[in-house]
């Protein structure tokens, strides 16, 4: 990693600065996003139609399918890895809601089937948990017929190196000090602040992607961006469902035998 990528990184870290950043975008004519836009984007595509948020639960207790209901969605379910929290129950109760939850792991087929085909998909704050990201992003596509509303953290752009990534777990203390976020208000990053923590799950930060990486991800998923907010850490993208995500199917026994002569008599494989 260059010395100069370090020093933007470090840049972007210090509050002041990330906020100069900010504003010279937006003088720039970029789109740029904020957490708290989320429950507009929820407003603006939920009215009318199915709505799942997936992974409801951690810090907001289902508030976004909640909103999504108060939009007037069709059907709303909420999907997390743990849960109903008491808070989620109580607004339940106090609200009349019919908010489904379900208990399960995104990428399990058998959550997929219990939530079946939704028009719009919630996803915030869970894809650079996941130490999968492509077989989560599939997952969405499976539950998705129409949009995808997905905020996650990134880094900022590699130059010279488009669809670039990190990998955090196991670095080492200097390494991961690069990407403790605390000074924008991150008080704990497991597997960045302190060491990878496997007892942890998906409570460990994963995945470090790059906008470009991010994007081309979801193209490969059977997703097109549509609008793109980005911040200096952290990207928001309103995507719509446009073809089956990329899916590679084992063939039957005599297709692969048939394959297997092909593939032998073009003398093409060759140890890598």
């Amino acid at each position: 990693m260059s010395f100069t990528y370090k020093m933007k990184v470090r840049f972007l870290k210090d509050p002041r600065l990330n906020r100069l950043w900010q504003r010279w975008q937006i003088l720039k004519g970029k789109y740029t996003g904020s957490y708290n836009k989320l429950p507009d984007y929820i407003r603006q595509y939920a009215h009318n139609k199915s709505f799942v948020d997936v992974g409801c639960m951690w810090g907001v207790n289902g508030e976004y399918a909640f909103i999504a209901e108060d939009a007037g969605a069709t059907e709303v379910k909420g999907v997390d890895v743990f849960g109903p929290t008491p808070e989620f129950e109580e607004k339940k109760r106090k609200r009349e809601s019919n908010v489904e939850f379900i208990l399960g792991d995104a990428t399990d087929m058998r959550t997929i089937k219990r939530v079946g085909e939704m028009d719009v998909v919630f996803c915030a704050g869970v894809l650079y948990h996941h130490p999968a990201p492509y077989d989560l992003l599939v997952a969405l596509r499976k539950m998705c017929r129409e949009h995808l509303i997905l905020r996650t953290s990134t880094i900022p752009e590699v130059p010279g190196l488009p669809n670039a990534a990190v990998y955090w777990p196991h670095l080492g203390p200097d390494d991961r000090k690069l990407w403790d976020l605390k000074k924008l208000g991150l008080m704990r990053q497991v597997g960045i602040t302190d060491v990878f923590q496997p007892e942890e799950g998906y409570g460990n930060w994963f995945w470090g992607l790059s906008p470009s990486c991010l994007k081309s991800m979801l193209r490969t998923a059977g997703f097109k961006v549509e609008w793109q907010f980005g911040e200096a850490f952290a990207q928001t993208m309103i995507c719509r469902a446009v073809a089956p995500a990329m899916n590679h199917e084992l063939p039957g026994e005599a297709e692969a035998r048939d394959m297997a002569k092909r593939i032998s008599a073009a003398r093409i494989a060759q140890p890598a």
